[in-house]
């Protein structure tokens, strides 16, 4: 294992949103929407994006668009005086071989991290030990820090223990996780054995304030994509000591996100279209909701978009 020095920002705390991927009626990817809704999410106060998480359909694109969606992501940031936010991209891959190129490409198109999913297809024959070792291999080689990302939804049902997750954040180029497995005691776990520098969030807007409360440093929420001013303002009224009014809002929102937790990142495109007028299809086989699927959306949505646009 390198030991990288720590020359790299750390990733500073608060909501980070992992954007859609919009595309055109061609079905290539749709520039214009993308700067679009980078610059709407910075100007929100939002910490950072991630692209090519699983609200980004990363497995829909090719290795090309991938880094376009970078590099275009990267240019609205800067464009608009966000020269500062992070921008994660997702480069996990089954091989690490493959997770070590993507890491390169997004280092080439202006990301400033990298998360990583363990890899699992060959789960059956990947021991904690060999899971561990992907993640030091890929640390040794990225020119970018890496972020954990534990989802077991995603990763056939592996869900890596805090011990492992430690493990693998001893490294100096590992810089934080995501944790959509929802577990507050893991999270707590972490925050407690990690080094001081180790960003740790949440990976869902149902546990924002649950999160902060055990020592978590934010959260990395697809629900964001729709209401960042709520999310963000969670993070002040806990910050604030404000718990009653946090408490308030963090119902609201998780009502809201349990609707995004059914209907996924095709949801969360769906109520963008409806409610903001932008958004698009996902590429096929997957399709937007509709009927009384997209009732139940914009149903669901209607309590949060108001706290959302008083906040504005």
């Amino acid at each position: 294992m390198t030991d990288f020095l720590e020359t790299t920002r750390s990733l500073p705390d608060g909501v980070y949103v992992p954007t859609v991927a919009f595309f055109k009626q061609n079905d290539d990817i749709d520039l214009e929407a993308t700067q679009r809704h980078a610059i709407r999410l910075a100007e929100a106060g939002v910490a950072g994006l991630v692209v090519h998480g699983s609200n980004g359909e990363a497995v829909h694109l090719s290795r090309e668009e991938r880094n376009l969606v970078i590099k275009t992501t990267r240019a609205a940031l800067d464009q608009s005086d966000h020269h500062l936010m992070p921008l994660i991209a997702g480069c996990g891959a089954q091989s690490t071989r493959e997770t070590i190129q993507l890491c390169r490409d997004a280092a080439s198109a202006g990301a400033s991290h990298a998360i990583i999913l363990p890899p699992a297809y060959y789960g059956g024959i990947l021991n904690t030990s060999k899971i561990v070792q992907h993640f030091y291999d890929v640390a040794d080689s990225s020119p970018i820090p890496l972020v954990i990302y534990n989802y077991p939804g995603a990763c056939s049902g592996l869900d890596l223990s805090s011990d492992t997750i430690l493990q693998i954040a001893k490294h100096s180029n590992v810089h934080g996780v995501k944790l959509t497995c929802g577990n507050t005691g893991k999270l707590a776990r972490i925050v407690d054995g990690a080094k001081p520098s180790f960003f740790v969030a949440g990976g869902s807007a149902d546990f924002i304030l649950q999160g902060l409360v055990v020592g978590g440093h934010g959260t990395i929420a697809g629900t964001a994509n729709l209401v960042p001013r709520a999310c963000v303002r969670i993070c002040e009224l806990f910050q604030a000591g404000e718990l009653k009014e946090a408490r308030r809002l963090q119902a609201i929102v998780a009502k809201a996100d349990w609707i995004a937790i059914q209907t996924g990142f095709a949801g969360v495109k769906a109520a963008l279209q409806h409610l903001e007028g932008y958004g698009g299809e996902p590429r096929k086989p997957c399709g937007l909701p509709s009927g009384e699927q997209l009732d139940m959306i914009t149903n669901g949505f209607e309590e949060v978009m108001a706290l959302e646009r008083n906040l504005d």
